[in-house]
């Protein structure tokens, strides 16, 4: 007689006097079953369906949210300034499922990066949510606020996506820099939020001209915001960066 572990490999009894390399061979072949001999990996880096594919033993999916987009910023006169916040990343979510509990297939999001806001005090657009069907969501990164004309003032930066579901492990998805001007002079710490796929996006250039921000990193960073010295025409903000969906499949 034989006896068979909860996870499928097959062993003799102690009272079965069966030939060893038989068993051997028996157990060589069930464990052969459970391990992987070939990957399929399939990027998203916009929405569809993943079908799941055949001789699937189990399925790693990566899911990034998409970044904000960052304020614009007024223009100025003699004697002010005005400086936008940064856009924040987008969350990140990881999940490792079952053949079963991955589905025959899945719809699948990709989070559209946040507009940037139009020329004078407007503001960014948020990030769009990323998700894996039901089974896992991440959050988009906040827009950020726009700025007015002033001689001294400290915006807050825009939040990084949080709060999404699912998975085994996530990470909040980082916040944009201050836009301050201090003494009419912006202070550039207005850097995108950064994402676990989207590195920070770093603050714009000198400080007494007009300067835009930057577009986010992909995947998922927030957008830097833009800044006007001294009697400068608006200016908009910037692009959050799109997310990205990578579905792992590991194949007997």
């Amino acid at each position: 007689m034989s006896q068979t572990t909860g996870k499928g490999l097959i062993y003799p009894e102690s009272n079965d006097h069966a030939r060893i390399w038989e068993w051997l061979q028996s157990l060589a072949t069930s464990a052969d079953a459970a391990i992987p001999g070939s990957v399929d990996v399939q990027v998203f880096t916009s929405s569809g369906t993943w079908t799941r594919p055949a001789g699937a033993l189990w399925v790693e999916v990566h899911v990034q949210a998409a970044g904000g987009g960052s304020g614009g910023v007024a223009s100025t006169g003699s004697g002010q300034a005005a400086c936008a916040p940064g856009g924040g990343g987008g969350e990140y979510a990881r999940g490792f499922f079952t053949a079963a509990a991955a589905g025959a297939s899945q719809s699948i999001t990709v989070g559209v990066g946040g507009a940037g806001g139009a020329a004078g005090a407007n503001s960014g657009a948020n990030g769009g949510n990323s998700s894996f069907g039901a089974l896992i969501t991440a959050m988009g990164g906040s827009g950020a606020q726009g700025a007015t004309a002033t001689s001294a003032a400290s915006l807050g930066g825009a939040n990084g996506g949080t709060g999404g579901t699912g998975g085994n492990f996530r990470i909040p998805g980082g916040d944009g820099g201050n836009g301050q001007v201090i003494a009419s002079v912006p202070v550039k710490y207005n850097n995108g939020g950064g994402a676990f796929l989207g590195g920070m996006r770093r603050s714009s250039g000198v400080a007494a001209t007009t300067t835009t921000g930057f577009d986010g990193y992909p995947y998922g960073g927030g957008a830097s915001g833009p800044a006007n010295g001294a009697t400068q025409a608006a200016v908009a903000g910037s692009k959050g960066a799109d997310g990205v969906v990578i579905v792992i499949t590991y194949k007997a």
